[in-house]
């Protein structure tokens, strides 16, 4: 025997080589013809359908041909015995191909739905716009519940300069980037926040070492663990929710968020090391930083950008984790290379630490200090003022004489229930609003006009 030929039946044996069915498909078709899965009758019945189908065609083509059918064995015309042939055969084609459906989707299907509402809501949300939204914290999931009863093409980039509680601890004891603000965005995007949507987003209350730990942190950490990488992790944990969109990290690199602060008007900035630290110090904050200063961004994340239709920065706590991503390089020059529509939406009420009596002008002012002018198209302001506040906290008042260089758009967008957050529907609404004004058949509104409506407004 040849080298040669030893090598191709090697090669054949292995299976390489071979023009027979793969085993694993042979084994998963096989799978279908299992008793209990309800399919086979129904196949069986498609089968029988399309045969009567098949024959009242063809005994219809005879007759017209003036060729002898079977037909002639019986009294009947021929246009009866091909009608009623006919009839029974797609009766029966409908009905099997109607139950095989359902027998399909059973699993997919929520109890006391119809199928063809749960249908014409997936393909009318997979049409929905491209919607990308950057920041993180509580404002961002707020922003993606709302919207994702709008479209199923939502994109969450989070910021990954979280340090403290949960995350803190499983970044310190294993080294993993923060989970805590992407399981937040994954809990918000899941298509049914049901049992499993509460344990993920479950806290630990006792227990020495899971004590202020919460179940989706774990989670996370435990596929990373399985799987190998922590973006996998990530995209396992969206699976097993069923999430509606993406939930990308900003960066996978190791960074810290600093900050320089002044206590008082007359004393020096002092520098604060990590996210968690820099509220609980007292004075007004000059400015953020990352360490390092130039972490390479996710690589899915610049994709989504340069792909989006639009672009939500913001709400969330503006320093600590709005701004953090537009200081990774790449995030902010993909959003100025972007073709998307993008918006800034601006908090309801300040934070304590944060941004103490800052106006929507001054929180402008902070992005644009930190992230460069030329990175949005308008800014949304709420401009409901007459909401009680926790003490400390006062509402964010919309600019009085508009903003320098950009539009806004002010509206009634306070939650009524739950004070100093957005009420996600009505920022939905507005944001697709916008979207739809400036994508539509009808012009862009000019700065001038926008204005106008706010300062009505």
């Amino acid at each position: 025997m040849t080298r040669w030929t030893l090598d191709r039946v090697i090669w054949y044996s292995r299976g390489v080589g071979s023009t027979s069915t793969n085993p694993t498909r042979l084994k998963t078709l096989w799978s279908w013809l299992q008793p209990g899965l309800g399919i086979k009758r129904w196949i069986a019945l498609l089968i029988l359908g399309i045969f009567l189908t098949a024959l009242g065609i063809s005994i219809g083509a005879s007759a017209l041909s003036g060729e002898p059918s079977s037909a002639g064995v019986t009294s009947l015309p021929v246009g009866l015995v091909v009608g009623l042939i006919l009839s029974v055969g797609l009766a029966t084609s409908l009905l099997a191909l109607f139950r095989l459906n359902r027998s399909l989707l059973s699993p997919y299907i929520t109890p006391g739905r119809p199928v063809v509402e749960v249908v014409a809501r997936h393909r009318r949300l997979g049409r929905g716009p491209k919607i990308v939204a950057v920041g993180g914290g509580t404002g961002l999931s707020m922003m993606l519940r709302g919207l994702k009863a709008r479209t199923g093409n939502l994109t969450a980039i989070v910021t990954m300069a979280d340090d403290g509680g949960s995350s803190g601890r499983l970044r310190d004891s294993l080294g993993l980037p923060p989970p805590g603000d992407l399981r937040s965005c994954l809990a918000a995007l899941s298509d049914d926040e049901d049992l499993l949507t509460q344990l993920f987003q479950y806290r630990f209350l006792e227990g020495e070492e899971l004590e202020g730990h919460s179940f989706g942190n774990l989670f996370i950490a435990a596929l990373s663990g399985v799987t190998g990488s922590f973006d996998r992790g990530l995209l396992e944990a969206a699976k097993v929710l069923a999430i509606r969109g993406r939930v990308l990290p900003s960066t996978l690199a190791d960074i810290a968020l600093s900050a320089d602060k002044t206590p008082t008007l007359e004393s020096r900035a002092i520098r604060i090391q990590g996210e968690s630290h820099i509220p609980e110090v007292p004075g007004q904050i000059r400015r953020v930083y990352l360490e390092p200063s130039d972490p390479p961004a996710y690589p899915e994340a610049i994709h989504a950008l340069l792909n989006a239709d639009m672009i939500v920065v913001g709400p969330g706590s503006l320093y600590t984790s709005v701004i953090p991503n537009l200081l990774v390089p790449d995030i902010a020059d993909a959003m100025r290379s972007s073709r998307a529509f993008r918006v800034y939406v601006c908090n309801v009420a300040t934070q304590v630490g944060e941004t103490d009596s800052y106006d929507c002008e001054a929180h402008w002012t902070a992005l644009t200090q930190h992230a460069g002018e030329g990175l949005v198209d308008v800014v949304v302001a709420n401009d409901c003022l007459d909401v009680t506040l926790p003490e400390g906290v006062s509402l964010v008042a919309p600019p009085a004489q508009g903003l320098k260089d950009v539009p806004y758009y002010a509206a009634d967008l306070v939650d009524h229930d739950r004070a100093g957050r957005h009420r996600s529907e009505s920022l939905a609404e507005v944001l697709i609003s916008l979207l739809e004004e400036r994508t539509g058949p009808l012009e862009w509104p000019k700065v001038e006009h926008i204005e106008r409506v706010s300062e009505l407004n």
